[in-house]
């Protein structure tokens, strides 16, 4: 970047994300982890009127909970210029391991979703700070580079985050 070697290592993820490269990785097809996983089975626990004919994996007849989960992972985690309505496999199995506490991969999480957002023009890039603190850590200067400050329109509060029921854990 700039001329600047960068190697994205597990020392790098740890330092700069405190996140460690360990846990399940989330793919689609990849549900070995979760034994008698069934996407249609777990849509349909979280339905509000679980009696509904399944077209497709609609996010508007879930219920508050999932519904909520549905949001973050489809808007902030792994964020796709397209199709929001409709959950995929792999947002099926991230909200599993999320509703069910099972640890997840996040730097796998990430670093394929940015592998998405440059093969793919329909992907997002979500992780501004994220990618701004990598920018800080690799001393990377940005003189002559165009710029947006963070402002509290584009944050997520704590306090938002906990009225939604989301509490941080020791898990």
């Amino acid at each position: 970047m700039k001329g600047i070697d960068i190697a994205m290592n597990e020392d790098v993820w740890l330092s700069v994300t405190g996140l460690r490269n360990d846990g399940v990785v989330v793919s689609r097809g990849n549900t070995t982890e979760l034994g008698n996983f069934n996407k249609v089975q777990l849509y349909k626990s979280c339905l509000r009127n679980q009696e509904i004919a399944l077209r497709t994996f609609n996010i508007g007849g879930l219920a508050v909970i999932p519904s909520i989960l549905a949001y973050i992972v489809i808007w902030l985690l792994t964020p796709r210029g397209f199709n929001h309505a409709t959950l995929t496999e792999e947002d099926l199995i991230l909200m599993y391991y999320l509703m069910n506490k099972i640890k997840v991969n996040w730097v796998n999480v990430i670093r394929e979703h940015l592998f998405k957002v440059g093969k793919k023009m329909e992907y997002r890039i979500p992780y501004v700070i994220l990618l701004s603190s990598f920018i800080k850590y690799f001393e990377i200067d940005m003189e002559g580079e165009v710029t947006k400050e963070v402002n509290a329109l584009n944050q997520i509060s704590a306090v938002n985050l906990t009225k939604i029921g989301l509490n941080k854990n020791e898990e």
